[in-house]
């Protein structure tokens, strides 16, 4: 290695240098305003000619000989090294590297350079300080169109993305994209055009619930995405029918009890069958499970619940319409704050953390009574629950009462197998779902009072969101402390994600506070409990006109009531005094 003084008109350029790709003319004027004023500061590198000349061949510096020239320098330092095994390939690599990044074309020549002189990727990634990964991505670029590649190497690039599918297309769409968009002298290429015109859909090997046993009996072959992040798996296939078929057979091979496979309306959601309500909480046994395909052609499962059959009321037809007076059609609404299928998820919500609470909540002994009382006196006595499964009337109160039983059928039982027995039964009662099982106002004041609250799940996802006015929406957002956005669907997608991480949304509208006029409602039926009697002295005055047979058959039947009330008061107090001791 030495220093000498040579023309720079005597260099000799290296045809197979690393950087490809001209400079703009601004940087040259700098590089040449520089050189004018002090020279040049760093020797470029060359080394002696191998095919018996007696020059010397640049190995870096090409820019800066050649800008020498143009300042009209007659002689400049050069630093002269021992010609490499391969032709300075690796060295010129490096330097270029270090000195300004190159674009990805002159790197993808760099590489493919090395390669064909016998280097490995693996080694070409040690000495370049890049990943394995990059170096294989960047080879990709031999897919591409020359006519495309001499555009960016003119330092009109693709986006990264881009890039990805022109280089995953064939040569042959390729020309027939590039003849359509070829930019005229001077432009820049439409590479967005031409990337939209090669997509192809994809579906990823992430997403697919098969097997390689399926795989390969569809014929389905996995193709590394090169360009996704290295940890993770970014295996995909174009065959987009073979996928979906290895999917649906999957499904079908794989239903669960009480499973069917749906079917998908336009906008992607789960077809359910006709009167089937979806299940938004915890699904029960005696649910149904809907598998689907979404648009990613991912298998998901919806949960739901088909009505009971009601039985006809007495003294009607089946199918029979109910004549509706037109003074009882009522006056258009504004839509309220929620919908109709929101109150459905929030019943869903609301039962949920109920029955949680019931299972795990600490609950004094005396409120433990105090909400069996308040259980059956719930709107769902018949008892219609809403804790699932397959058991009805008796059957499903019978199994608590068994807890309290002993083999040979006599009543024995602990303090704690009755709190236990206590919670199931309060769980088969007592219910805000909305339908036949619905307790009504005692549910809410229930969970209330055992602070169900906390139970509640995250109501921030994007299908609750929708079920809320705009109105309520912007009000969330506000709560939230994020600011509407003009649209809805915008405002919406940032609370999404806003409750997607450690925030929590619980719309005060699901809270198991009741309203108070609800609560206090249930104060009235302490008024019935006189409603009779004050019934027979009315009937009384309304027949003092009567014959006085009538007035002695009446008198004697008031007599037979009063005694009979009497004797009703007697065991009443007779057993609220045996409960009192």
């Amino acid at each position: 290695m030495q220093i000498m003084k040579v023309d720079p008109r005597a260099l000799k350029e290296n045809p197979d240098r690393t950087r490809q790709t001209k400079s703009s003319p601004q940087a040259d004027a700098l590089m040449l305003a520089t050189i004018k004023a002090v020279g040049i500061v760093q020797p470029p590198v060359v080394a002696p000619e191998t095919d018996g000349g007696n020059g010397f061949v640049i190995n870096m510096g090409h820019r800066r000989v050649r800008l020498a020239i143009a300042a009209g320098l007659e002689e400049i330092e050069i630093l002269v090294v021992d010609a490499a095994s391969d032709n300075g390939a690796m060295r010129s690599m490096v330097e270029n590297s270090v000195r300004e990044a190159l674009n990805p074309v002159d790197q993808w020549l760099g590489i493919e350079r090395l390669v064909a002189l016998g280097w490995t990727e693996e080694a070409i990634a040690v000495a370049l300080a890049l990943p394995v990964r990059q170096i294989r991505k960047l080879r990709l670029l031999a897919n591409v169109l020359p006519a495309m590649l001499e555009q960016m190497a003119l330092g009109d690039m693709p986006s990264e993305p881009q890039l990805k599918i022109i280089a995953a297309a064939g040569e042959v769409e390729q020309k027939e994209v590039w003849k359509v968009h070829k930019p005229k002298k001077g432009d820049t290429a439409a590479w967005w055009s031409m990337a939209n015109a090669l997509t192809k859909k994809r579906m990823y090997a992430k997403d697919a619930s098969f097997g390689d046993d399926l795989r390969e009996a569809y014929g389905i072959e996995w193709v590394e995405d090169l360009f996704a992040p290295a940890d993770q798996d970014s295996r995909y296939t174009t065959n987009v029918e073979a996928y979906l078929g290895a999917q649906h057979e999957w499904m079908t091979s794989n239903l669960p009890k009480r499973g069917a496979i749906v079917e998908v309306n336009s906008w992607g959601q789960p077809e359910l069958p006709k009167k089937a309500a979806q299940v938004y909480g915890k699904p029960s046994k005696s649910d149904h499970a809907g598998l689907y395909l979404d648009r990613d052609g991912k298998v998901q499962t919806v949960h739901y619940r088909m009505p009971e059959a009601v039985k006809p009321k007495a003294g009607t037809t089946p199918g029979s319409d109910d004549v509706v007076d037109d003074d009882s059609v009522a006056a258009p609404k504004a839509r309220p704050d929620v919908t109709q299928k929101g109150q459905d998820m929030i019943g869903d919500f609301r039962t949920d953390a109920l029955h949680d609470a019931l299972s795990r909540a600490p609950i004094e002994d005396d409120m433990l009574m105090a909400l069996l009382v308040l259980a059956f006196a719930g709107q769902n006595v018949r008892v219609d629950s809403g804790a699932g499964g397959t058991l009805y009337g008796g059957a499903r109160f019978g199994r608590h009462a068994a807890r309290l039983l002993t083999e040979d059928g006599r009543l024995s039982f602990d303090v704690d197998t009755v709190r236990i027995a206590a919670r199931a039964a309060l769980i088969d009662v007592l219910s805000c779902r909305r339908g036949l099982s619905n307790s009504g106002v005692v549910s809410r004041l229930a969970g209330e009072a055992i602070g169900a609250d906390s139970y509640l799940p995250n109501m921030g996802s994007e299908e609750f969101l929708e079920s809320l006015s705009r109105q309520a929406l912007e009000t969330v957002a506000k709560d939230a402390g994020l600011e509407p956005r003009a649209r809805v669907r915008e405002t919406r997608s940032a609370l999404v994600t806003h409750f997607e991480g450690e925030n929590n949304l619980v719309h005060l509208s699901a809270l198991f506070a009741p309203e108070p006029a609800d609560a206090v409602a249930l104060l009235k039926h302490l008024d019935q409990e006189a409603a009779p009697q004050d019934e027979v002295d009315t009937k009384d005055e309304a027949e003092g006109f009567a014959t006085d047979d009538a007035a002695e058959e009446a008198d004697a039947s008031e007599m037979a009531d009063t005694a009979e009330d009497a004797a009703t008061l007697d065991d009443h107090e007779t057993a609220y005094g045996i409960a009192a001791e």
